[in-house]
């Protein structure tokens, strides 16, 4: 299956989740901004990226057989489809819907006096004092103008051409070139844009007797256009929206010093070529044609859209407060059973290996591990990667704060994690003037492990206090992201993950790993050994399994081995999020080969494997996807999960997803899915978020309860008074 293509797939399934009217309506609106941000960015990193192979060679293939040609016009087909979908979804269902629930987009002619009243305060308060026009003429060129921000081109009736005739008739009106009789074409029309920027909101809360009226900037703009142009005639206002391609990556061999080259990456984003432009449906062929020429856009890029530009708004009607019952119920993150809050992590971690499935359990045990070694004086030394974190990151600060009080502290900060490369590059300066030691990765591959050792002194000797994950150390996109962590003080897995942070930040070879396999050396090989494996325990008459969860199966050599092993019987269950180009179920090569995809409150994003391996079941988590950038172009890590308890815990979770038949989605052979309807088949719904989710509960529950009873049993009891 082609990939681009079979990402446009996943997000046809988002999409699907903003139609069904099951969810709860401020869902639906969220999932809807949620298919149109990931839209905007396929379209910035995907689309921009065949755009620079066709200028390159446009006769190369993929996978599938596709030449760039061919993909560049299937992609394009299916994105018009797609954004025609989600407007007409916009449109005739969410809107109605929302204002039959009190939430209302409201334009002028919908407006109050008292609305109108407000709408002029606005406008002069903090509209017009901000917004500037920039007119575009012969002698100043196009202006550089923000990628997806949303922008008002103005067309204004040239000023060599006269409102009146010498005998005080009107002039003639123009024709459909937008010439006027007897006037230069070359002056017909004048044209300027206003970048409306993001210094102003563009939800602007109106007065109303009930619920939330709102009006979105580039209306309440558009109506006082001509306060802009005093003395001049506006023919045509249009709001639209330009997107820049953002496959600009980084040279390294001729990057000097890393942090510049990436800054040189972030303007060169910020100047690229225009690979989409969005403008309202109602625009004049004048300024299309203006707009088209100026940016150098063929057809297939340009897309009139029935309804307002960028859908990320939608995001701020889902925060609105008072409407929760238009909302999913709230569920609140869980404490894990076996960590007490009395008890400081490393003794907890001390007591055996900890699993953590997040965002059911908190992420709050790693933040107060990290917190609790900074301030520990037995910690000697962290040792941390960081590809993603938040905004205010408690993670960050901690190692601050440790590197102040004199730990040795070393972190590997990925700056070319795309679209995070200017936060990376702050945060990771404020790193360096508070002592941390900051390692830029290494030149030519992303670091994308998960990892961070805790080296602390103890009476027995120095013990390494680990944690693997799947996901970023964010905080706030661990309460959003499925995603699992390990916390363990391992012995062998401390000398592995200390050799593998030693070879990256020294970028030396890592000696012989133990338990670890790392990319881009042995990972590969790792996993086509442990599929081969399960391939020839078949072929002897064993049972053999293999099931899996990832976010993208890509890679060409691992759906080779899993086609071979299918072929010899292995049993195949892959839960693959989004990108999937294995095509299960074709007769004689994947008959054994069973893949679905989970959509729902909760972004999934854990990777986890499991090979049966002859009954001694051998479960892994993993920073990496099966794709050739994963295994090949980035510092990864495969860690084996041993405890016994974390084992099965972990099992259970990933046999979960494949009995999920209310929000899954089963990929047939002719590379369609199929979403699961248990009322058509008789069945109970099983949604597989919420089970695990009352699970964790469950477990919570039990562990209070636990801690209770011995509370109570250990509490010395008063004597009688007499």
């Amino acid at each position: 299956m082609n990939r681009e293509l079979g990402w446009l797939e996943f997000n046809q399934r988002v999409l699907e989740q903003a139609e069904d009217r099951s969810v709860p309506l401020l869902e639906r609106a969220k999932f809807l901004a949620i298919s149109g941000s990931n839209l905007d960015e396929f379209v910035m990193v995907r689309v921009g990226g065949l755009k620079l192979q066709f200028d390159r060679n446009a006769m190369v293939r993929d996978a599938a057989g596709l030449t760039i040609s061919q993909q560049i016009n299937a992609v394009s087909s299916r994105c018009h489809e797609m954004v025609a979908r989600q407007y007409d979804l916009l449109r005739d269902v969410l809107e109605p819907l929302l204002a039959d629930a009190d939430i209302r987009r409201i334009t002028f002619d919908d407006c109050s006096d008292r609305a109108r009243e407000v709408a002029d305060q606005r406008f002069l308060a903090d509209v017009s004092a901000v917004l500037s026009p920039q007119a575009i003429t012969h002698d100043r060129p196009f202006p550089l103008l923000q990628g997806l921000g949303v922008h008002l081109c103005v067309r204004l009736r040239a000023v060599s051409s006269p409102v009146k005739t010498t005998d005080g008739a009107p002039s003639p009106a123009p024709n459909a070139e937008g010439e006027s009789e007897g006037s230069n074409p070359a002056e017909a029309w004048q044209f300027a844009v206003i970048p409306l920027g993001k210094m102003v909101p563009r939800l602007l809360a109106m007065p109303s007797e009930r619920g939330h009226d709102y009006m979105l900037l580039e209306d309440l703009v558009t109506h006082y256009i001509e306060d802009f142009f005093p003395g001049r005639e506006v023919m045509e206002c249009v709001a639209f929206r330009i997107t820049r391609n953002a496959d600009v990556e980084l040279q390294e061999d001729g990057a000097a010093d890393l942090v510049d080259g990436m800054e040189e990456v972030l303007e060169s984003r910020r100047l690229s070529r225009v690979v989409r432009l969005e403008y309202s449906a109602a625009a004049s062929d004048h300024v299309i044609a203006f707009l088209s020429e100026k940016m150098q856009l063929t057809n297939q890029d340009l897309y009139p859209i029935d309804g307002p530009l960028d859908l990320s708004y939608l995001f701020t009607l889902h925060g609105l407060e008072g409407f929760d019952s238009l909302r999913d119920e709230a569920w609140v993150p869980q404490s894990h059973p076996a960590i007490d809050p009395a008890e400081g992590m490393f003794s907890t971690i001390a007591k055996g290996d900890l699993l953590l499935v997040h965002p059911y359990e908190r992420f709050d045990p790693i933040i107060r591990l990290i917190e609790e070694a900074s301030s520990d004086p037995d910690v000697l030394a962290i040792k941390q990667v960081l590809y993603r974190t938040s905004k205010r990151s408690p993670i960050v600060a901690a190692l601050m704060r440790a590197a102040e009080r004199g730990k040795y502290v070393s972190v590997i900060v990925e700056l070319k994690a795309r679209f995070d490369e200017a936060r990376n590059i702050e945060w990771a300066r404020e790193m360096e003037q508070a002592g941390v030691q900051v390692i830029y990765g290494i030149r030519g591959l992303k670091t994308h492990a998960k990892v961070c050792i805790i080296v602390r002194r103890e009476s027995q000797g120095i013990v390494r206090y680990l944690h693997f994950g799947t996901g970023n150390y964010n905080e706030a996109t661990a309460k959003i992201y499925s995603d699992v962590s390990l916390l363990t003080c391992n012995d062998t897995l401390g000398a592995d993950a200390t050799a593998f942070f030693n070879a990256v930040t020294g970028a030396s070879q890592p000696q012989q790993l133990q338990l670890l396999a790392a990319a881009p050396i042995t990972l590969r090989k790792r996993i086509l050994d442990l599929i081969e494996a399960e391939t020839q325990r078949c072929l002897e008459g064993q049972k053999a399994e293999i099931v899996a969860k990832f976010n993208a199966l890509v890679d060409t050599q691992v759906i080779d081995a899993l086609y071979r092993a299918s072929q010899a019987g292995v049993r195949i269950r892959l839960n693959i999020r989004g990108v999937c180009c294995l095509v299960p179920g074709v007769k004689g090569l994947s008959e054994n080969i069973e893949v679905i995809s989970i959509v729902d409150r909760f972004l999934e994003h854990a990777r986890v494997i499991y090979f049966r391996h002859g009954g001694d079941d051998e479960l892994f988590i993993s920073s990496a996807d099966w794709m050739p950038r994963n295994l090949d172009r980035r510092v990864e890590l495969f860690v084996p999960v041993l405890d016994p308890g974390c084992r099965l815990r972990l099992l259970q979770t990933l046999r979960t997803y494949f009995k999920d038949n209310t929000n899954s989605w089963r990929m047939l052979s002719s590379g369609v899915y199929e979403r699961g309807q248990p009322q058509k088949k008789g069945k109970e719904a099983f949604q597989s978020q919420r089970v695990l989710y009352d699970q964790a509960v469950e477990m919570t529950r039990k562990a209070k309860q636990s801690r209770r009873t011995t509370f109570e049993t250990h509490e010395p009891k008063q004597q009688e008074q007499t």
